[in-house]
């Protein structure tokens, strides 16, 4: 009835959730044991087989990620691992799901089942059906990057070749804003020694997002393939005496300053605005406001995310104007608080559109 529909979906919803966070905090067997109690239940819940098989390539138990995994590729009506060809048959006579009669299943739930079977024969060290594997989902995604990226990983751990490359640019050109598919083109790059390619392609990805160069060091499921890609190019890199690309530690610092002096003009400034505003209705009020604006930014400095290192070295790469010009802005309004007068207002005003201004400009 769908009165019961709804509680057992919700329940099932809570088990995964609860399995998704527990695995993000690196406790994967009581993340496992949450989605077993919910297998239990639902023995075909593929979002659930899928999680399973995801859990235990993160803790390194690649025989029971593929046991899930198949599990989890029959659930939704997928094959199972296929045979290598017999010598003579050719690859055209391997059944597949295209056969007639054959209702394909939604990509949308077997490709990250197939993927999951992908990587743990990779581990397992099953080379020709991890191939095969991979050619399954390419064939079944061809315009889905996640997909297309996917299977060229585990092509090139496999078997590598031109279809890997070419599945690798496919996930590029579909998913041009997402680091992982640049990731997954240096990989491949990398084993078939187009180390110029390689190199452009990890720091396009670094460019995208420059928390990948510490990607190793996530848990959890959510960024398993990242994390597995970025360990493999690292390993690769290293064995090829290639030198890994690293986010630039005097533009990181210089971005944190900027930021931190944007914010602190922003708030400057509305806060004069907003003061001068108060100012022609209540003299009191207004100074009361602009007490409280100075302590809003004192706040603001004081969170530890904001505090950058190398504040004295950024103010000599050229940003030591929004530095003293922010600082100015906080210290007039302060002023204004406890003098009164338009003047602090005004030079308030002009500190915060210089700080501001600059702070943008000098990137």
């Amino acid at each position: 009835m769908p009165s019961d529909a709804a509680p057992d979906q919700s329940a099932a919803d809570g088990y995964l959730q609860r399995a998704h966070l527990l695995a993000e905090l690196g406790r994967y067997d009581e993340g496992i044991g949450e989605l077993t109690a919910l297998i239990a239940t639902e023995p075909a819940h593929v979002p659930a087989l899928t999680m399973l098989a995801r859990m235990h390539l993160a803790a390194d138990r690649p025989a029971e990620a593929l046991a899930a995994a198949e599990a989890a590729v029959a659930a939704a009506g997928g094959p199972s691992v296929p045979e290598p060809p017999a010598v003579g048959t050719p690859d055209a006579e391997t059944p597949t799901s295209d056969m007639p009669g054959a209702v394909p299943p939604a990509a949308g739930e077997v490709v990250p089942a197939l993927v999951a079977r992908g990587f743990a024969l990779l581990d397992l060290e099953r080379w020709k059906e991890a191939a095969a594997t991979a050619d399954e989902i390419l064939a079944r995604a061809p315009g889905d990057a996640y997909a297309q990226r996917s299977a060229a990983a585990v092509l090139s751990a496999s078997r590598n070749g031109q279809a890997a490359l070419d599945a690798a640019w496919r996930g590029v050109e579909l998913a041009q804003d997402e680091p992982e598919a640049h990731l997954v083109l240096g990989l491949v790059a990398v084993r078939l020694q187009l180390f110029d390619l390689a190199e452009r392609a990890y720091r396009e990805a670094l460019r995208l997002d420059p928390e990948l160069g510490d990607a190793g060091q996530d848990v959890g499921v959510a960024r398993l393939e990242r994390r597995r890609y970025a360990e493999t190019l690292e390993h690769l890199t290293a064995l090829a005496d290639l030198p890994v690309a690293r986010p630039d530690p005097v533009r990181t610092v210089n971005d944190g300053v900027r930021r931190l002096l944007l914010s602190v003009a922003g708030w400057s400034l509305l806060a004069s605005v907003l003061v001068a505003a108060l100012a022609s209705a209540s003299s009191g009020a207004s100074r009361l406001f602009a007490v409280l604006a100075v302590a809003g930014t004192a706040v603001l400095l004081r969170r530890p995310a904001t505090w950058r290192p190398g504040l004295r070295e950024a103010m000599s790469r050229g940003l030591v104007v929004p530095v003293y010009a922010a600082a100015a802005a906080v210290v007039l309004l302060l002023v204004y608080a406890l003098v009164g007068g338009p003047f602090p207002l005004v030079g308030a005003i002009t500190a915060s559109v210089v700080a501001g201004v600059t702070a943008f400009v000098r990137r």
